[in-house]
Order: structure tokens, then C-alpha cells, then sequence
């Protein structure tokens, strides 16, 4: 059974403190497990952004746009990239930082056919493997923007201990403004990559 891993610090969930920086939650959330409404899988690629970072939205401070990202930690992030698809994130640090994890793509587990639907595909491998793919395939909207990752329609597991997680590192996808940093982390070997790792 998926269930949220909570303490009484509701920033720590799924074993993870979420009010560490964006690239230390970043590695730790590959091989956890996430559902929205019950459909998802396990997250197999990440990258982190702050807000001292030119290619991160916090960069030039708050906005209406990215309030969410300046809020408590823990919480959902939800932006539209290029006005076409939706993206989510997990924001980091302590409340009014800037920071926040992208999840760029999931292993789908759980609501498989869910997902086909929506997504209009049968390979598992093209269902979440970029962050626009899952937010189509788990119905991520607007919606969720702002909500806590604590409960639903959320649901973060952590790592299963008996199974072995290999996490790789390299530049993020598509930066133009910044200086890169290795702060794209995914699972070696995974299928479900949005892109290979050097």
C-alpha cells in the first residue's frame, strides 16, 4: 500500500527532509515512489533549481507566477512551460527560499491504463518520460498548484530498502541562462529516462 511518510515535521516525507537544498532532496527523491490520485510510479529523474540560479523562476524574486515555489516546503509547484504542458515540482528549503526539485520522469507502476488514456499511448516507456509527459499521464494541472505533497490527492513513498538505487548526475536539459551544474540526477540504467546521461 502507497501511503504519505509523514513525522510531526511535515517537511520530512517519504524519509526525505524536504527543508534541505533543492540539490541534496534532488538525488534522494530518485527511487520514490509518487501518486497523484493514485496513478504514477517511481521517480527515475530530477533536476534541481534555486533561487541563485539564473535558469530557476525564483531567480528575479517573487512573482504570481511562482508564489508556490516561495511557500512552505513540501508543497507542489505547478508551472505551464512554453504555454503547452504542464510541469511539477517539489519546493525545497525553508518558506520564502525559492527552490524546488523538477521531477522529469517516473517508471509508471500504479493507473497504467489511466495513463494510456490520457496520454494517448500504449508503450509504458513514452508515458512519463519527460516532465510534460507526466503530468498529461497523472492529470497534474494548475490544480495542484500549492497543495501539500502530505496528503491527497498526493502520495509520496519512500525508496524500497531491498532494492538497489544507482544515481547518476549530469547537466540539466535545455539551461541557456546559467552556468551549468551537475544538478540532473536519475536512476543508471533506467528505461524510463527522459533523455540518456552522458
Amino acid at each position: 500500500m502507497i501511503a504519505n511518510m509523514t513525522s510531526r515535521n511535515t517537511t520530512v516525507l517519504a524519509g526525505i527532509d524536504f527543508n534541505a537544498p533543492s540539490f541534496v532532496v534532488a538525488p534522494q527523491l530518485i527511487g520514490t515512489t509518487v501518486l497523484v490520485n493514485g496513478a504514477g510510479g517511481r521517480i527515475v529523474e530530477v533536476e534541481a533549481y534555486d533561487r541563485d540560479d539564473p535558469a530557476s523562476h525564483t531567480y528575479g524574486g517573487p512573482s504570481a507566477r511562482n508564489a508556490a515555489m516561495f511557500g512552505p516546503p513540501a508543497h507542489a509547484y505547478v508551472y505551464l512551460s512554453h504555454g503547452i504542458h504542464w510541469c511539477l515540482n517539489f519546493v525545497c528549503q525553508e518558506e520564502g527560499h525559492g527552490a524546488g526539485v523538477l521531477i522529469r520522469a517516473i517508471e509508471p507502476l500504479r493507473g497504467l491504463e489511466a495513463m494510456r488514456v490520457r496520454r494517448g499511448q500504449l508503450d509504458e516507456r513514452m508515458l512519463c518520460s519527460g516532465p510534460g509527459k507526466l503530468c498529461q499521464a497523472m492529470a497534474v494541472t494548475r490544480e495542484h498548484n500549492g497543495l501539500s505533497l502530505a496528503g491527497a490527492p498526493f502520495a509520496l513513498a519512500a525508496r524500497d530498502p531491498a532494492v538497489e538505487v544507482a544515481v547518476v548526475a549530469g547537466p540539466r536539459i535545455g539551461i541557456s541562462k546559467a552556468v551549468e551544474v551537475p544538478w540532473r540526477f536519475g536512476e543508471a540504467g533506467s528505461r524510463f529516462l527522459s533523455r540518456p546521461f552522458r
